[in-house]
């Protein structure tokens, strides 16, 4: 089953850090103003007040196209082991906003100073299952990066093609089951890429931020 809002049309790889950054302003102007909801049919599992947190969705430019930098987390995480994801994490009291808190974890999970990010600008927050209210912050970093995973949180970092993300061929929903006597929840899988899986909440703001370029 696909999702529901087809990506018909193409990634524009011509498209400009000016061009992205006005669409996620534009975006963000006339979003909800609550959090997307990882499963709205299940409100039971937010209950309570959420943690803040954010992550960093790096953009990067490599052969003329643009890509998303992802993580593969470390297998002996208590939270999310072994799942793709952007870096990030949840916020410190000392954190001034969402962009301090992705800029400060993705230094600490993969060595890439603040000051070597281009903040575009951010998206809607999208509140987890876990509980966790994330704030996507979309920045550019320079390519290549001498990166250095904290080897207790990654395992890996790699690249994957916008274009490549945009295929509707690439992805498609299916049901994943829940514990009694819960009914089963719709979850984004892609297909693997260079023997990685993108699914989940990773995969629903990848969607999210691809329709935003393509609108």
């Amino acid at each position: 089953m696909k999702v529901l809002s087809p990506l018909t049309k193409k990634i524009d790889d011509s498209i400009t850090e000016d061009e992205i950054s006005r669409r996620l302003a534009l975006a963000l102007i006339s979003a909800e103003q609550s959090a997307e909801l990882e499963f709205p049919s299940l409100p039971q599992f937010a209950a309570g007040e959420p943690i803040p947190a954010a992550v960093l969705i790096p953009l990067l430019r490599s052969d003329g196209e643009w890509r998303l930098l992802f993580t593969r987390r470390n297998a002996a995480l208590p939270e999310h082991s072994g799942q793709v994801s952007f870096p990030g994490g949840r916020a410190d009291p000392g954190d001034i906003s969402p962009v301090q808190t992705a800029l400060r974890e993705t230094q600490e999970e993969i060595g890439l100073h603040p000051n070597d990010v281009r903040i575009l600008g951010q998206m809607r927050p999208y509140r987890t299952v876990t509980n966790y209210r994330v704030t996507p912050v979309v920045g550019v970093i320079p390519w290549p990066y001498p990166l250095r995973p904290a080897q207790d949180e990654v395992s890996r970092i790699f690249t994957i093609p916008l274009s490549w993300l945009a295929e509707e061929a690439n992805y498609e929903i299916r049901l994943r089951e829940l514990p009694q006597p819960h009914d089963p929840v719709r979850v984004i899988y892609y297909k693997p890429y260079d023997g990685e899986i993108l699914w989940g909440a990773s995969a629903r703001m990848t969607i999210n931020l691809i329709q935003l370029l393509k609108s």
